[in-house]
């Protein structure tokens, strides 16, 4: 059963102009974590505006160049040691934080996919599984993904060992072999466990921070 697209329901639902806030990167074990902001014309929106997760790698690029051309855009990120300080989570809602606050133009709301709102000077509204929902957070799904992978391959062109380019910093068997290899370089998160257990593995401290 193929599952129903995204629409325009939520954002109609709440009165002035909306937008919609995803993430991507909040899994993999080195790279920064990358928020959007995207506010939609209805009338100008890109066809094809789906969940990033189910698109094509080049589809997805596409459909992201097209929307910085027509829509209202703004890309928040929180670093590795942003990451490391203050954890997975809070590290994300402050990337989606910043993300808003470069919006071009300001939103009387803002709709957040999952189940916890950022701090925003608009009122924020959260959504499950809202990539699959809203049109407008499917949009900044696509690019707060399309914005970090690019990121990673411009890493990846300085640390070549660890097939970022194509693992996005994830926990593939390449990544993990470049581990072994070359050990672990300033852009690992080394709150997240494989990372701390490859630095501590001697003296094993206590672990604060896990992959959530």
């Amino acid at each position: 059963m193929t599952a129903p697209a995204p629409s325009f329901d939520i954002e109609g639902s709440i009165p002035g102009i909306i937008a919609g806030i995803d993430e991507a990167g909040r899994g993999p074990w080195a790279g920064p974590v990358v928020a959007a902001a995207v506010i939609l014309n209805p009338e100008t929106m890109p066809e094809g505006v789906r969940d990033s997760k189910k698109l094509s790698e080049k589809r997805r690029g596409e459909i992201a160049a097209a929307l910085w051309e027509v829509a209202s855009i703004g890309v928040g990120v929180a670093s590795v040691d942003e990451i490391d300080k203050i954890n997975i989570l809070q590290a994300t809602l402050l990337a989606m934080s910043r993300a808003a606050a470069n919006l071009p133009l300001r939103p009387d709301a803002c709709i957040v996919d999952g189940t916890i709102k950022p701090k925003l000077r608009a009122p924020a509204y959260t959504v499950v599984k809202g990539d699959a929902k809203s049109f407008s957070i499917a949009a900044a799904s696509i690019i707060a993904k399309t914005t970090r992978d690019r990121m990673m391959r411009e890493l990846a062109r300085e640390f070549p060992f660890y097939a970022w380019e194509k693992n996005k910093g994830y926990g593939a068997p390449a990544h993990r072999t470049g581990l072994d290899a070359h050990g672990v370089t300033p852009h690992h998160r080394k709150s997240f466990a494989p990372i701390h257990n490859m630095l501590y593995a001697d003296s094993s401290p206590e672990l604060i921070e896990t992959n959530r």
